[in-house]
């Protein structure tokens, strides 16, 4: 299947499609796409719809525990639908992850985002 970006519009076989539901395609032929999921749940969260984009995080993260940059996306979700704890949750998630996964860069910023958090409240 061909993907042709255009800008926020994607066309499928001569078909108009928006990023949305081009992702849902995706995902309906392979639901545990981490990629796919991951971009979803950024668009989702770009539209400001913060329950459809934290229920995709959450099912990018059940279905890759591994995926490291899920945790810091969805932990700035959590912040902005003012839910600082649980924020901080899948911080130390990610935190953990990132270091089993060798991902220094990924763990100083979620350490940085924790540390943060911490002084605010």
């Amino acid at each position: 299947m061909a993907f042709i970006a255009e800008s926020t519009k994607c066309r499928i076989k001569g078909t108009r499609m928006d990023k949305a539901a081009m992702l849902q395609e995706i995902l309906k032929a392979n639901p545990r796409d981490a990629f796919a999921r991951y971009g979803l749940a950024m668009d989702y969260a770009s539209k400001d719809d913060l329950v459809a984009s934290l229920a995709e995080f959450a099912t990018l993260l059940r279905d890759n525990p591994e995926y490291t940059p899920g945790y810091f996306m969805a932990a700035q979700t959590l912040v902005r639908a003012g839910r600082t704890a649980d924020a901080k949750q899948h911080l130390a998630l990610g935190i953990a992850s990132a270091a089993r996964t060798g991902n220094s860069h990924a763990q100083g910023e979620m350490q940085a985002m924790l540390d943060e958090l911490t002084l605010d409240s």
